[in-house]
């Protein structure tokens, strides 16, 4: 019998091998096969249950490559050596798991919000995620636009924010646009990081399939095909979310990720992103995710610190509430009293 198994093309040059070496080595390993490679497909000759057992084991290192990134004779040896029940183990999918980043590391939703957020991902093209610090908002949005890119569900991935300094002044840092801008884009590029070989994420936004780039810079564009974030939308102006949400394509999804206790628009603007919520929160296909508290996974301490500042808002606000309140009622008795002496 002979059988083509269409390899994947982000795979092939680790699953062959420097000079096909990984595929004499599976020569050896299934001697009954006759096994021929040719661009991205590789051609199998011989007994129908090798041929079976090989194409299983081939689908296993090709996942070992997407996971870990590399391709080692021990991997080889160990993966095409298991037993059936090992085999069966390693070929389950854990459908709690996102994607393997860097090393094989396991990216997963880990808070009921952020599982709530991988679900609506699958149901609507439009997502909110509103929540403090450190609740995985961006990092889960990152994870689900590598997943599809992956997948190839999509062709490209773009991340972007508003260029609005949170107590800095960009124009004293050095360098041209591009150098005043990178260091302020660094939070997602930290979570490309962890989710991609650093040579594949170079080329990848060299090639433009990944793009990062500030908010102002999607005026005029149409996203297709697509998984485009848009990061520290509380600092984002009413017109630039409603140019920025405009700018959707087809085949696209868009993640809108904010905290609206951190805005550092001037006090005489409006965050868009409340406004959106107010706007356009019952609209189908359209979803709002609410992180809290409870959903922080960075260091213990911060949750620790937004409850502090929480309290310490809510009394500021009750204190001037209060003042408010003793300010008006003094203005009451002071015009009861123009009043009588009238």
């Amino acid at each position: 019998m002979d059988r083509i198994i269409d390899i994947n093309s982000d795979t092939t040059v680790e699953l062959l091998g420097f000079q096909n070496a990984n595929i004499q080595m599976l020569t050896h390993i299934f001697p009954k096969l006759k096994i021929v490679t040719r661009g991205n497909e590789i051609k199998v000759s011989g007994p129908d249950d090798d041929i079976r057992d090989f194409e299983s084991r081939i689908r296993l290192l090709e996942r070992h490559i997407e996971n870990f990134g590399k391709l080692t004779e021990t991997d080889i040896i160990n993966i095409t050596a298991m037993e059936d029940d090992s085999f069966y183990a390693l070929n389950k999918v854990d459908e709690n798991v996102i994607v393997h980043g860097r090393e094989g590391k396991i990216i997963k939703a880990i808070t009921p919000n952020q599982k709530r957020l991988v679900e609506s991902a699958q149901k609507n093209d439009m997502v909110f995620v509103v929540g403090p610090a450190g609740t995985g908002k961006t990092y889960t949005a990152v994870a689900l636009a590598v997943k599809a890119l992956k997948n190839k569900q999509i062709r490209r991935i773009i991340l972007t924010r508003p260029a609005v300094e949170a107590g800095e002044n960009l124009g004293f840092l050095p360098g041209d646009l591009r150098d005043k801008l990178d260091p302020y884009l660094q939070p997602l590029y930290d979570a490309l990081w962890d989710m991609i070989p650093m040579q594949k994420l170079v080329n990848m936004m060299e090639d433009k399939i990944i793009e990062i780039a500030p908010l102002a810079f999607m005026r005029g564009r149409t996203l297709d095909n697509a998984y485009v974030i848009l990061d520290e939308a509380q600092n984002a102006t009413s017109s630039q979310l409603k140019m920025f949400l405009t700018r959707m394509g087809k085949n696209a999804k868009f993640f809108i990720t904010g905290d609206i206790t951190q805005i550092d628009l001037p006090k005489n603007q409006q965050s868009g992103l409340i406004l959106a919520d107010k706007i356009l929160k019952d609209v189908k296909g359209i979803d709002f995710i609410y992180m809290d508290n409870k959903d922080v996974v960075r260091h213990h301490l911060v949750t620790q610190i937004i409850n502090r500042y929480e309290i310490y808002e809510n009394n500021i606000e009750k204190l001037n509430a209060k003042h408010r309140e003793e300010k008006q009622k003094l203005n009451n008795q002071a015009d009861e009293q123009e009043s009588n002496n009238q």
